[in-house]
């Protein structure tokens, strides 16, 4: 599976779950189980590179200006949730976090935000073709700190300073 191919699985089921985060990881675990398992760790695999990238303190501070707050846990679920919103925003995002400001349309933190179930979707096909949980998919280990320069993910003061377009759209 390459790059193209992850995108379009992961914009089909997006498209087909109409913005639900939860019925897109229902529609992608079964998108995925009519693969055969390797496609499924190449989609795994393509996920979590995506996800390794997301590690970022100008991201952790995104998600916290939309979320209204974000632990360790929430920063997490918001990675997976923006791999989720498809090629373009992750691009923007990854490229510019301020360009969220532009990328989404609207964010609800009620609905948005959370894609901890889309993150756990390759993992679930893959166990229900093999009966086996997912092996180890041969990539780099993460980093053990988010890349860039750090800042108080809780200071509304530093949220804003740092992401301005995105704290006056969605801040506070």
């Amino acid at each position: 599976m390459d790059e193209t191919e992850f995108w379009e699985i992961v914009d089909s089921t997006r498209e087909a779950a109409e913005g639900d985060p939860d019925d897109h990881a229902e529609l992608l675990v079964e998108h995925l189980v009519r693969l055969d398992p390797d496609a499924v760790l190449d989609f795994a695999r393509h996920f979590e590179a995506r996800f390794q990238r997301t590690y970022t303190w100008d991201l952790w501070a995104a998600a916290a200006v939309l979320l209204g707050g974000a632990g360790e846990e929430a920063f997490d679920a918001f990675r997976c949730w923006l791999i989720g919103r498809g090629r373009e925003v992750f691009e923007g995002a990854v490229h510019d976090p301020e360009a969220l400001a532009e990328l989404l349309e609207d964010f609800d933190p009620a609905v948005d935000g959370d894609g901890e179930e889309f993150g756990f979707a390759a993992d679930e096909a893959y166990e229900a073709l093999t009966g086996v949980e997912t092996p180890d998919l041969g990539l780099a280990p993460p980093p053990l700190e988010p890349v860039g320069d750090p800042l108080d993910v809780t200071d509304d003061s530093e949220l804003a300073e740092r992401l301005p377009r995105l704290w006056d759209r969605f801040g506070g």
